[in-house]
C-alpha cells in the first residue's frame, strides 16, 4: 500500500472517530480540511472503504431512507477494532509521521494524540523543514547566477514557504513545551525510526495538554 493510500485511510478513520457519515459526507469533509486531499476523487475514497471494511475496522449500513424513495446511503461508521488500530497508529511517532504526504493529516489528529507523540512528530517535522531550507539554500547559491529572473524569483519564493513553515513550527512547538522561546536550538533533532516509549522527551509529558486535551 503507498504512503498516500494509508495517509487517506488515517484521515478516514480519524474523521469516523468523531461519529458515523455517509460516505459524501466523508468526501466533503476530507476536500475541505485536508489540504493534502482538496482534488479527493470517489475513485480514491471507496477502494479505502472498502479496504477498511475487509480489515473489520470500520462497518457500513445504509441509512434511514431517503426522501422522495431516493436510495439510501451507505453509512460508515469505526468498530471496536478501528477504535485500538487508530489508537495505535496515533500513539507512534515514526518519521513517516512528518512527511510531506502525513504531517497535515497528523496535525489534524492532534486533539486526540498525546503530548509526548505531538512534541515528536512536530520536532521531527522541524528538523525535516530546517534540513530542506539548508539544502534549498544552497542549491540557490551555487545555481542563482546561471539563473533567469523568473526561476530566481521562484526559487526565493519556495525559500521563503520554507521559512514560514519553520517559524510556525518553532511557535507550535513552544506552546506546546508551555513557555515561548524554549526550543533547545543546540541539540540534535530527531532523525531516528523508532517512537517514543522512554524519557526522550520526558519534559513533554510534564507540560499541560491543550484545551482540548486538558
Amino acid at each position: 500500500m503507498s504512503t498516500r493510500a494509508q495517509v487517506l485511510e488515517l484521515a478516514i478513520l480519524g474523521r469516523l472517530r468523531d461519529s458515523p457519515v455517509h460516505g459524501y459526507e466523508l468526501r466533503k469533509h476530507l476536500n475541505v480540511a485536508l489540504g493534502a486531499f482538496r482534488t479527493l476523487s470517489y475513485g480514491s475514497l471507496y477502494p479505502a472503504l472498502k479496504s477498511l471494511t475487509s480489515r473489520g475496522l470500520i462497518s457500513s449500513a445504509p441509512s434511514a431512507s431517503g426522501r422522495g424513495g431516493r436510495r439510501a446511503r451507505i453509512v460508515y461508521q469505526l468498530t471496536d477494532a478501528g477504535h485500538e488500530y487508530l489508537d495505535s497508529v496515533l500513539s507512534s511517532a515514526e518519521p513517516t509521521a512528518w512527511d510531506d504526504d502525513a504531517f497535515d493529516v497528523r496535525f489534524t489528529l492532534f486533539g486526540s494524540t498525546d503530548a509526548r507523540t505531538r512534541l515528536r512528530i512536530l520536532e521531527g517535522r522541524r528538523a525535516r523543514m530546517v534540513e530542506r531550507r539548508e539544502r534549498l539554500q544552497q542549491s540557490f547559491r551555487r545555481t542563482s547566477r546561471r539563473m533567469d529572473a523568473y526561476t530566481a524569483e521562484l526559487a526565493r519564493h519556495g525559500l521563503e514557504q520554507v521559512d514560514r513553515e519553520v517559524e510556525w513550527l518553532e511557535r507550535v512547538i513552544d506552546t506546546e513545551r508551555g513557555t515561548r522561546g524554549a526550543y533547545d536550538y543546540s541539540s540534535p533533532p530527531p532523525t531516528g525510526g523508532t517512537t517514543t516509549s522512554g524519557d526522550e522527551h520526558g519534559a513533554a509529558t510534564d507540560q499541560p495538554r491543550n484545551k482540548e486535551q486538558a
